[in-house]
């Protein structure tokens, strides 16, 4: 990528968030269409965390990583310290693939 495109695209991606400042106030978006903004958002993070979590180079990347995901996000959502569930998906994923599962 040339500079020039990565310089474009900054300009562009500021430019954007700048007028999502400036028109805030100016513009209403109706109840439903906020609703079906903030679910847009809601999915559009689900399938990245699950593209990242079940897929490598354009396929299946095993057990251990969804595992060791979804001890992070067992672990999350009983609130455990971060730290302590970053250590817990790493270890889980770790031990899996210390077992032979891919």
């Amino acid at each position: 990528m040339t500079w020039t495109a990565v310089l474009v695209l900054g300009v562009g991606t500021y430019l954007m968030r700048l007028s999502g400042l400036l028109l805030r106030g100016r513009v209403e978006v109706p109840e439903r269409v906020q609703r079906l903004l903030d679910l847009g958002a809601t999915a559009l993070l689900v399938a990245l965390a699950a593209t990242a979590a079940l897929t490598e180079g354009g396929g299946f990347t095993g057990w251990a990583r969804p595992a060791g995901v979804a001890v992070g996000a067992l672990s999350a959502l009983l609130k455990v310290p971060f730290v302590l569930v970053v250590l817990l998906a790493a270890g889980t994923t770790a031990g899996l693939r210390l077992l032979g599962i891919p």
